[in-house]
């Protein structure tokens, strides 16, 4: 009986030096999100919506103002991207393809308390992305009247291969199926072209080529049918960039110019 105590004492000494050297809880967590959004969530299109469950708890909550800290906000976030990762397939294409993300900036906006113990919904959307990041809107919301706590703004940047490429992959996967997930109301799902048999034209082609950033091969070689079309249909399913968004890719520019200059 004895040997069981020292046995119970020493696991529960474990845990606890666990929990406090890992944050045991927060890595539970993220496997607990990994494994329902592999296995137990359906799959979602690259565009659409998703949502995960959040719930303020006492180690969420901001002493002095008695109410979710600043901070746990952006932590909140880890576990919505994740979901979103592996419910769109979007980061093992991205690992697939040789490339890896990460995040390089984030900004949020608050607008109402999140008190302890209340329940939240945080929805995750891409509403942009260009040759070299995507930036997700995240929004926290009350499950019963859907007002929007917080909205946050995060930029994801790929690295060793072009963001339009794992894009144009995605797209093309679910084509026809995405029309009822899709955030933008005014995108098509059908490429340029197909249905009425005609290619799309090389000047809407190169159009969207350079407004993604991309270079013309050397010596002109023109690209094959499948890739073309792979890339016209991309260029067909991009949003338009929000102009708030606009505004914050031109500070982002300027402060990494700053930086650079040493200011």
């Amino acid at each position: 009986m004895e040997q069981l105590c020292y046995i119970a004492l020493s696991c529960l000494l474990a845990i606890v030096l666990l929990y406090g050297l890992l944050e045991l809880h927060y890595f539970l967590r993220m496997c607990l999100c990994v494994l329902l959004a592999r296995f137990i969530k359906r799959r979602c299109h690259i565009l659409e919506t998703t949502s995960v469950n959040g719930l303020c708890l006492s180690n969420d909550v901001d002493t002095l103002l008695y109410h979710m800290n600043n901070a746990r906000y952006f932590r909140e976030l880890d576990f919505a991207r994740v979901d979103f990762y592996e419910r769109t397939q979007l980061y093992s294409t991205i690992r697939r393809l040789g490339g890896s993300v990460f995040q390089g900036a984030a900004t949020i906006r608050y607008r109402r308390f999140i008190r302890p113990f209340q329940r939240f919904i945080i929805e995750s959307r891409i509403i942009y992305w260009d040759e070299q990041s995507l930036f997700m809107e995240h929004r926290f919301l009350r499950p019963s009247d859907q007002f929007v706590h917080c909205i946050a703004i995060c930029r994801q940047r790929v690295i060793d291969v072009p963001m339009d490429t794992v894009m144009a992959e995605l797209l093309a996967k679910t084509p026809l199926q995405a029309s009822r997930h899709t955030l933008s109301s005014t995108a098509s799902l059908q490429p340029v072209g197909m249905g009425s048999g005609t290619p799309m034209p090389q000047t809407a082609l190169e159009a969207g080529q350079a407004e993604n950033g991309h270079v013309a091969t050397a010596g002109g070689t023109p690209a094959p049918a499948a890739a073309t079309a792979t890339t016209a249909y991309s260029i067909k399913m991009k949003p338009p960039l929000p102009p708030e968004l606009c505004k914050w890719i031109e500070y982002n520019e300027m402060s990494s110019k700053n930086l650079r200059s040493g200011c």
